[in-house]
């Protein structure tokens, strides 16, 4: 018998496809054999009606040979003659046209000798549609009656049951490779050890290890198949929470400083001289960040609001009852606009409260990378003596020199902006470990994936405050409709006509330059890979070249300004400052706008080529509309195909303005990313078996019972095998990032 942890060449033997298995497939020992688990199943047992085909459909299919010919070819690679035998099969619908490749005439003959006419058989491959006629190459088959074998495989195929599975494939191997190889590991394993404890199995319906190994791999029908995926799910789930429980556990005994707001005078004040009333979301969550502050452990928290929902104003006052009880708050923001405009924002909201000087009050200092070393001297002595309670910055404030006196709360907003790493790393600066505070109006597929696995709580603004108007959305379609670039522009005149303020966004800011921290979205085929884009394609808009067509174009005369990231700080600040003053009427930018930035005369945004940007940049882009109380227009212009990936995002963002249900869209088309990880990206993920929004109910009982087995064992001492299982996940160098998440 052999173990799990046996080489793959144990089961292997001197296959000559067993490199293919090795270096294609990746795999190493029988464990990993034994869990490549099937993509899909074919119900051979109610047979495919070759009427409802379709290209590419495994299909295993009963039919009578009409006749059988030898044919002759030119090999293309070798330019020698090659031969092959054309088969005609009659089933229940359309004819089928089952072609064998052989290595010469004579091979040939012997095959098409045992495929005589009137001759009834069992064929099994994947159907292709050539001339309006359906085709199967080399598929596996069994003839009736046969009293012979004739094929290598026969008695793969004799043994395929109801479902047959269909297997992740590389170069050189087919699905019955597979299937065969993997019958006979499992026939000479050992016991399959379980790693789920019987009394949680019991608990939460979840078959053994051994039950659920067969029924991945053989199942009678698709029930077992579900009850198989359910172990396996619940198992990585379990070791998943258990992971992050601990950690939890581990940060709550460490402790933090309790921030209870002394006798709250800073945050009283502020109260006081606000000119309108909290909305009632603002004060439920204000209550629950006050009740987190107040505890000896630290807060983390992912704030999430619609655009405009006021979350800036309920951090502020979490920021203010931290220098209440003697600490001092960073606000990390990912641009130097954002930064500037928080700055400016939160200093003329707290107006006299924001001088140093006044009784009661606190300095309010903004920290960027573009500022001097002269300029940094004075922020940087009152952040480290304590002077200043309120600091908001960019990736300057993760600088090793910049030094807190006593840091009790971080800020991060638009946290999908930010690494793991960069975010611990302001974190790290306080004596005790921070309260954390993230805000974000579109949660990512990472931040939704860690909500769903319980590493963070989440406080929810549903209702906008008064004077946020509705955001119609738009796709402009430029593939079948290329003249409605026109009736854009027109739109804009409009706009601007009425007195209004509109934004132009641009993916680039000149020839193939990016703006920073933008990742342009390649076009992807409907696997998710990248295709190329089509050579007939013009070029992607870049902000200088727009705003040169424009002015001598459609808005010849109107007052155009450009902004991205290239310019030098004071000049963005002057421009954003005479565009808050409405003396800019289209402001022609790249996506520096995207968060924070709020005036409220400008009603319209256009986004050229918006098939290159994200889910999320695509809502907060959107979001700098309609905040003045008058309606808001979002024009999502286009050159996507119909149906695609691409076409789907836009079309996903122009049906609703419910962030949540932009997150899961995102999720779904480019996955969870690295959930125990730093790695923000869709395109890998850490998680083998479990997917987030598929998985919710399952990832929530396994917290439950991870809570549960922590409580009566905190040391796992009483289920080895769960208690290894954790400490390999914890020891890997993807569980180093859960205690930064």
């Amino acid at each position: 018998m052999i173990s799990l942890d046996s080489p793959v060449t144990s089961v292997l033997g001197d296959s000559k496809k067993a490199k293919a298995f090795t270096d294609g497939l990746g795999l190493r020992t029988v464990g990993d054999l034994l869990h490549h688990f099937p993509r899909r199943y074919l119900e051979t047992g109610r047979l495919t009606k070759v009427d409802d085909l379709q290209p590419g459909q495994m299909l295993a299919v009963i039919g009578e040979i009409v006749k059988s010919e030898v044919k002759t070819h030119q090999d293309r690679r070798t330019g020698k003659m090659a031969a092959r035998v054309e088969t005609w099969v009659r089933t229940d619908g359309p004819r089928l046209q089952i072609t064998f490749f052989a290595r010469n005439a004579k091979a040939a003959a012997w095959r098409a000798g045992k495929l005589g006419p009137g001759t009834t058989g069992l064929f099994l491959g994947q159907a292709k549609l050539f001339n309006s006629q359906w085709q199967l190459t080399h598929p596996k088959f069994v003839l009736f009656g046969a009293q012979e074998s004739h094929d290598d495989d026969i008695a793969t195929v004799e043994a395929i049951g109801d479902l047959y599975p269909i297997y992740p494939l590389t170069k050189g191997l087919e699905s019955w490779d597979v299937a065969r190889v993997v019958t006979f590991a499992r026939s000479m394993v050992d016991a399959l050890p379980d790693v789920v404890p019987d009394s949680v199995r019991a608990q939460y319906d979840v078959v053994d290890a051994t039950t659920a190994l067969g029924w991945v791999h053989a199942p009678e029908d698709l029930a077992q198949v579900r009850r198989a995926h359910r172990h396996y799910r619940f198992e990585e789930a379990l070791v998943t929470q258990l992971v992050l429980a601990k950690r939890r556990r581990a940060v709550r005994e460490t402790g933090a400083q309790a921030r209870d707001g002394g006798d709250g005078a800073l945050l009283a004040a502020f109260d006081a001289r606000l000119p309108f009333e909290l909305t009632a979301g603002q004060r439920e969550v204000g209550a629950q960040l006050e009740a987190d502050l107040a505890r000896p452990h630290p807060m983390n928290r992912l704030l999430q609001g619609e655009v405009g929902s006021g979350k800036t104003l309920v951090a502020l006052r979490a920021m203010l009852r931290v220098v209440d009880s003697g600490g001092q708050a960073a606000l990390l923001a990912p641009t130097e606009v954002l930064a500037q405009q928080h700055h400016r924002s939160i200093t003329a909201m707290l107006g006299d409260l924001a001088e140093g000087g006044v009784f009661g009050g606190t300095t309010v200092e903004l920290l960027t990378g573009s500022m001097t070393k002269a300029q940094r001297t004075a922020p940087m002595s009152r952040i480290g003596s304590g002077e200043a309670g309120i600091v908001i910055g960019t990736h300057a404030l993760l600088e090793d020199k910049v030094q807190f006196a006593d840091l009790g709360l971080v800020v991060v907003d638009e946290q999908h902006r930010f690494g793991v790493e960069q975010r611990a790393a302001l974190t790290d600066k306080a004596g005790s470990p921070p309260h954390v505070l993230v805000m974000t109006a579109t949660p990512i597929p990472r931040t939704v994936a860690m909500t769903v696995f319980g590493d963070l709580e989440v406080s929810t603004l549903r209702e906008l405050p008064a004077g946020r108007a509705e955001i119609q959305t738009n796709v402009v379609n430029l593939v079948d409709h290329p003249g409605w670039i026109t009736r854009v522009w027109e739109r804009v005149r409009e706009e601007v006509d009425k007195g209004h303020q509109v934004y132009v966004v641009c993916p680039r800011i000149a020839g193939d330059e990016l703006e920073a921290n933008q990742t342009d979205l390649p076009e992807v085929d409907d696997d998710g890979h990248a295709v190329a884009p089509e050579a007939s394609r013009p070029p992607l808009a870049a902000v200088e070249d727009v705003v040169t067509e424009l002015a001598d174009g459609h808005l010849a005369g109107l007052r155009l300004a450009v902004l991205h990231g290239r310019l030098a700080p004071d000049v963005k600040d002057a421009t954003m400052r005479a565009f808050g003053l409405g003396e800019i009427d289209v402001l022609v930018s790249t996506t520096v706008i995207e968060v924070g930035v709020d005036v409220p005369n400008a009603t319209a945004i256009v986004l050229l080529d918006a098939d290159r940007f994200g889910v999320s940049q695509l809502h907060q882009l959107r979001g700098r509309v309609g905040r003045g109380g008058l309606p808001g227009l979002c024009l999502l212009v286009s050159s996507a195909e119909w149906l695609s990936p691409a076409r789907e995002r836009l079309d996903a963002v122009a049906s609703t303005t419910d962030g949540f249900e932009l997150s899961r869209v995102d999720l779904e088309q480019r996955r969870e990313g690295d959930v125990l990880g730093g790695s923000q990206s869709g395109r890998r993920s850490t998680l083998q078996n479990l997917r987030v929004l598929r998985d919710e109910q399952t990832i929530v009982q396994a917290r439950e019972a991870a809570e549960a087995l922590l409580e009566a064992d905190p040391t796992l001492a009483a289920t080895p095998l769960l208690a290894e299982a954790v400490a390999d996940l914890e020891a890997s160098a993807n569980a180093d990032f859960i205690e930064k998440s």
